[in-house]
C-alpha cells in the first residue's frame, strides 16, 4: 500500500533550523505535486508549501515564505522541507502529502491530496 513516512522533526530553538523528509513507497510520484501542511494544538491543518512534479515551481504560505524551502527527488520517491529562522509559532506537527489530481502547484487545500504520512512534530523554543 502507498505510505508517506515523515521524518527529521525534533526540538530546536527559536532562530535555528530543521531538515524534514517524506519518503513515499507504494506508489511513484515522479509526475504529481507534493505538498507539506502543519497542524498546531488547537488548530486545523494548514498549508506550508507545495512543489510541482519537477521540483521547478513551489509555493509557500505567506506566514513561511523566505525561511522555508520545499524540494524534490523523485529519483528517491522524496520530498524534503528545510525550515531555517524557526519561530516559536511554527511549533506543530508537520505532515507531508501527495495528490493524484495533477503536478502542478495549484494543489493547495486539504482535500486536493489523497495521500498522507503520519506527521512528524517540531518543536521552537524561545
Amino acid at each position: 500500500q502507498v505510505q508517506l513516512v515523515e521524518s527529521g522533526g525534533g526540538l530546536v530553538q527559536a532562530g535555528g533550523s530543521l531538515r524534514l523528509s517524506c519518503a513515499a513507497s507504494g506508489r511513484t510520484f515522479g509526475r504529481d505535486a507534493m505538498g507539506w501542511f502543519r497542524q498546531a494544538p488547537g488548530k486545523e491543518r494548514e498549508f506550508v508549501a507545495v512543489i510541482s512534479w519537477s521540483g521547478a515551481t513551489t509555493y509557500y504560505a505567506d506566514s513561511v515564505k523566505g525561511r522555508f524551502t520545499i524540494a524534490r527527488d523523485n529519483a528517491k520517491n522524496t520530498v524534503y522541507l528545510q525550515m531555517n529562522s524557526l519561530k516559536p509559532e511554527d511549533t506543530a506537527a508537520y505532515y507531508c502529502a501527495a495528490t493524484t489530481k495533477g503536478g502542478s502547484t495549484y494543489y493547495r487545500a486539504r482535500y486536493d491530496y489523497d495521500y498522507w504520512g503520519q506527521g512528524t512534530q517540531v518543536t521552537v523554543s524561545s
